[in-house]
């Protein structure tokens, strides 16, 4: 049984990127595109300058493109690619109209009633859903995704976590400049060049984890306890985030040990095979020069990270290098994960 699906901020390079899976989805039939005022009434192919590799679904471009409001929208759920600043007000406006708000915007995602949810992490935190619509009286929810960053770092820590335990972590991002957008970093500021600051960034990736990692204990998660610092960094590569990663674990482990635990990870979404869950969340390389952005990010069709360079480490315990592609896994393709785990376990479909 199909449901019906609507993109909001359909025009950007995210909302594109919802685009792409959602046409011949198995359990969604994408019924509505939404953006701004500037862009309602238009035919998408008029309101979107369309900027991925891949040429626009066909019939897609002559979708007329809706408002950002409940009353223009025919869709059970909706995918918001929306701004922060305009997710605040429009995202809890469809919760209480009853719609299912599977969001990448991270203005919700540390909020005490809201999941923030990586499916083959903790796909036990939609159980907060109830809570939430008691809390605010909605007929609807919000669910969100954490920071591309984040995805990649968390996702890897996990059968780490499991299987060890973790004191502490330290990560350095090496982020693509489509994390900021299309428009959002200058060609003359990024050619050449490494920009050591990505405004907010590193206070998602140090705080997000640990609620990623705690337990729901039927009203809140408890926050597992454990530091993560980080230091995030934009460079001259198009799609793909690399991240160096440094652990101290509360039990002894090896460099094997790790790859093992890591090669083994199957989780829900694997279980249930989800339509969009790769069949390796994690894949191991044993090449000293992997991974690369270009010859990594798309393996899993971009929703696996790839890990190698497993290595002790002289300060802390292990280290290694994770990457993934930072608009698929990091993005639109983790809110379709959230929204087809939430197909099979919330709606029972």
């Amino acid at each position: 049984m199909k449901i019906k699906v609507a993109v909001l901020g359909a025009t950007g390079m995210v909302g594109q990127r919802f685009i792409q899976p959602l046409v011949d989805h198995p359990f969604f039939e994408l019924s509505c595109l939404a953006a701004s005022g500037r862009s309602a009434g238009k035919p998408y192919k008029e309101a979107t300058k369309w900027v991925l590799d891949e040429n626009m679904p066909e019939g897609i471009g002559d979708t007329v493109v809706v408002a950002c409001d409940p009353k223009e929208v025919d869709a059970d759920i909706v995918f918001s690619a929306l701004p922060s600043s305009i997710a605040k007000e429009v995202e809890p406006a469809f919760a209480k109209a009853g719609f299912i708000v599977a969001s990448n915007a991270s203005t919700y995602r540390m909020g005490p009633d809201i999941p923030l949810l990586i499916p083959e992490v903790n796909p036990e935190h939609l159980d907060m859903i109830e809570v939430q619509k008691k809390n605010h009286g909605w007929d609807g929810c919000i669910v969100t995704n954490p920071n591309c960053s984040t995805i990649m770092a968390i996702l890897s820590m996990k059968p780490v976590f499991d299987a060890f335990g973790i004191e502490s972590a330290f990560v350095a991002t090496m982020q693509a400049i489509s994390g900021a957008g299309y428009s959002g970093v200058k060609s003359m500021a990024i050619l050449d060049n490494v920009i050591p600051f990505i405004g907010g960034e590193e206070d998602k990736v140090e705080t997000e984890g640990q609620k990623l990692l705690g337990k729901f204990n039927g009203e809140k998660i408890e926050f597992a306890d454990f530091k993560v610092s980080a230091s995030c960094n934009r460079v001259h590569v198009l799609d793909g985030h690399t991240e160096n990663v440094f652990l101290k674990t509360r039990e002894p482990c090896t460099p094997e040990d790790v790859k093992k635990v890591m090669r083994d990870f199957k989780a829900l979404p694997q279980e249930l095979k989800l339509p969009t869950a790769p069949e390796n969340p994690i894949i191991v390389r044993e090449e000293p020069d992997r991974p690369q952005p270009r010859l990594d990010r798309g393996a899993g069709n971009g929703m696996s990270v790839t890990v190698g360079r497993v290595r002790k480490d002289s300060i802390f315990d292990v280290k290694y290098t994770v990457m993934g592609h930072n608009t698929i896994r990091g993005a639109a393709g983790a809110s379709i994960l959230n929204a087809e785990l939430i197909y099979k376990k919330v709606l029972n479909l």
